[in-house]
């Protein structure tokens, strides 16, 4: 059983994808962008990322907040 996709919680490449352009886009400061990719996942693929942010001990908030303190550096 992979530990990282239980049932209904997976996360399609194509939302894979989406998710870590948004969070580049984010991180140029290209806001319409990253909104942009963050809307083109689709319902499920959104629900296990937020569960696995969740498992980790985080939130989107607190990721957004990390990749934006990255780039000021």
């Amino acid at each position: 059983m992979d530990p990282y996709a239980s049932g209904s919680e997976r996360i399609t490449l194509m939302a894979v994808g989406e998710f870590r352009a948004a969070l580049d886009a984010f991180e140029r400061g290209e806001m319409a962008a990253a909104v942009s990719g963050l809307m083109a996942i689709d319902t499920a693929s959104w629900q296990a990322i937020e569960s696995r942010l969740a498992a980790l001990g985080g939130s989107m908030p607190e990721l957004l907040t990390l990749v934006r303190s990255s780039r000021e550096r």
